[in-house]
């Protein structure tokens, strides 16, 4: 299935699940920053609804996820359900009613009932969600954008965002792509307080820091772009880090 077809059956179906507890449902990430690759990017969804939510309705969700999630881009679909009320004004770390990520499939399947009893908490992820929603995303149903996110206080979306590059060093050898992307997109928030896709902060940071670690950027660019794995040089990739992470501060 394309990416619309899989839009419009998530919709139709959460329409008929949550009925008039459905507030909306957002998209962001790559699908709206226009470097969506279904090779390498995953579809990411905000559910926003009134009042919690009953097991069954969570359990129903769910089973729409997973089977769209099969139908879907590489990465799969990432999801998270919310309360309006911690959407504004803006609760850090937010609360959420459900989550979904492909590294959590394995759970569902083996055992759904602990999975929805247990699948709740607080995530401080959703502040830079919530943040490219509001200035780049999508409504889908309902509520529009503005009536139902508030801005995301500077303070808790960097606390976010720099959450997500702590380990940075350690990990981009794992994941060098992702997280050479990232560091850069990271970097132009700090700087110039600009929220990017990674693409565009590969653009960016070509833009912005010594020449001795283009070939690193250009590479996980063009990664990202083809899907097609990069040949990266390990020494390069940790030096990057090392100097993103400090210009990051």
């Amino acid at each position: 299935m394309d990416i619309n077809e899989i839009l419009t059956e998530f919709v139709n179906h959460a329409k008929d699940i949550l009925k008039e507890n459905l507030t909306g449902i957002y998209l962001h990430g790559s699908a709206v920053m226009g470097c969506y690759n279904p090779k390498k990017s995953d579809l990411d969804l905000i559910i926003v609804v009134n009042n919690p939510m009953t097991d069954p309705e969570k359990k129903e969700i769910m089973d729409t996820v997973v089977d769209l999630n099969e139908k879907g881009p590489a990465k799969g679909i990432e999801m998270s359900i919310v309360k309006k009320e911690v959407c504004k004004p803006f609760v850090y770390p937010t609360p959420f009613e459900l989550h979904f990520s492909v590294m959590h499939l394995g759970w569902y399947k083996d055992n759904p009932d602990d999975y929805i009893r247990k699948m709740n908490g607080a995530d401080s992820d959703l502040a830079a969600h919530f943040t490219i929603i509001k200035k780049r995303g999508k409504c889908l149903c309902g509520e529009p954008i503005d009536e139902v996110f508030a801005e995301v206080p500077k303070a808790d979306y960097m606390d976010s965002i720099k959450d997500d590059i702590a380990e940075a060093e350690d990990d981009i050898l794992d994941n060098t792509m992702y997280i050479t992307l990232n560091l850069a997109r990271v970097l132009a928030y700090i700087k110039e307080e600009k929220v990017l896709s990674k693409k565009e902060g590969g653009e960016w940071a070509l833009n912005v820091i010594p020449k001795e670690y283009h070939n690193q950027i250009k590479e996980a660019m063009r990664e990202y772009e083809t899907g097609e794995n990069g040949a990266y040089d390990a020494e390069l990739a940790k030096r990057y880090a090392e100097y993103m992470l400090k210009e990051i501060g």
